[in-house]
């Protein structure tokens, strides 16, 4: 058995505590929320873009709830420490989890800066706690599912593969998320998803060459990004949150193998994943597992289980991501495409 411990209360510790109650082995024994927000277990008005829209209510009398973050991580009866906090507050929290030996979960992106998350790699290789981060859709069965057809060749090389998330503006977030300095804007916080993928699937780029602006967060709110990859593919990316109230939150990719397309639309609910090939009609496919959150945080249990560093996404990749993102940053200020094959900082 595992005790839990949240640090941080808003939309991704109400998934993530959804996602751990489907876990054999994991409850939660503590949550953590400065602020003191939502400290009553109550998430029933917590809201987000994705997951199960359904509120949920801890009880309490099986928690402790702390609003002191170096109380809550010298708890004794805290195993695991799994941050959901702001951006910005990601690298000091994490690193005295680290400090305090115990193994850590930290929600994407890793941390505001490249920089910033290479002291998070560093601290975790030099003391051997098991640390990773949260990406998500690399456990996502659909997206688990493009990851081995691209590994296993059956279609052929991809030719091309496009990838798209884009939403409304994030209200759920309070005024964290529309804090440019402290969120990223879309860029980093919700288009850094894409490119981890993307780095999972085709390795890391070679260069980024980039356009988009500034709208809601004064960071970088929308960008479409063409990505150079060591294999040749085509590889594109659109994140955006400058969609205009009520378009909602959209995800999906489009897959061109030599012998074979495949197309994700999360819209299609049950039928979101299709695919296209010759002679054969359009197939429905649904692979088999739970959402992206409770892949990972399984995953991530099974690796402190086993006392092994993750190894399907590890710190190095989660500072990698950040730094991508910082190269298509710079693409759109100067208007030229990034060099990144001199390997960066990761």
């Amino acid at each position: 058995m595992f005790n839990i411990g949240i640090l941080g209360l808003g939309f991704m510790a109400s998934a993530h505590i959804k996602a751990y109650r489907l876990i054999p082995g994991a409850r939660i024994t503590a949550i953590c929320n400065p602020s003191g927000r939502n400290l009553d277990g109550d998430f029933t008005k917590v809201g987000g873009n994705a997951g199960d829209p359904n509120g949920i209510r801890l009880d309490m009398s099986q928690v402790t709830a702390y609003s002191d973050p170096a109380a809550f991580l010298a708890d004794p009866t805290v195993h695991v420490v799994d941050i959901c906090t702001p951006t910005r507050t990601h690298v000091e929290l994490a690193l005295a989890a680290i400090a305090s030996g115990k193994p850590v979960l930290i929600e994407k992106p890793l941390a505001r800066t490249s920089v910033e998350a290479l002291r998070l790699v560093h601290a975790a290789a030099q003391s051997g706690v098991i640390a990773m981060p949260a990406m998500c859709m690399r456990f996502w069965p659909e997206w688990a599912w493009l990851k081995e057809a691209i590994e296993s060749g059956r279609y052929g090389r991809v030719r091309a593969a496009r990838f798209r998330r884009v939403a409304e503006p994030p209200a759920w977030g309070r005024t964290h998320f529309l804090r440019g300095d402290d969120s990223g804007g879309a860029l980093l916080d919700l288009h850094v998803h894409d490119i981890d993928f993307i780095q999972y699937c085709f390795g890391r780029p070679r260069r980024v060459t980039a356009s988009g602006f500034r709208k809601v967060s004064g960071a970088i709110d929308h960008v479409v990004a063409l990505i150079e990859t060591a294999g040749g593919a085509t590889v594109s990316a659109e994140g955006s949150w400058c969609m205009a109230p009520g378009y909602g939150f959209h995800m999906e990719y489009t897959v061109n193998f030599e012998q074979a397309t495949a197309d994700y639309n999360l819209d299609r609910g049950a039928d979101a994943l299709k695919l296209f090939t010759s002679g054969v009609a359009p197939q429905v496919l649904r692979p088999a597992g739970g959402d992206g959150y409770v892949g990972e945080l399984t995953y991530f249990l099974d690796c402190v289980r086993q006392g092994r560093a993750p190894r399907t996404v590890t710190l190095a990749d989660g500072a990698s991501a950040v730094e991508i993102c910082e190269a298509e940053e710079r693409s759109i200020v100067t208007g030229k495409p990034v060099d990144l094959s001199n390997g960066g900082l990761v």
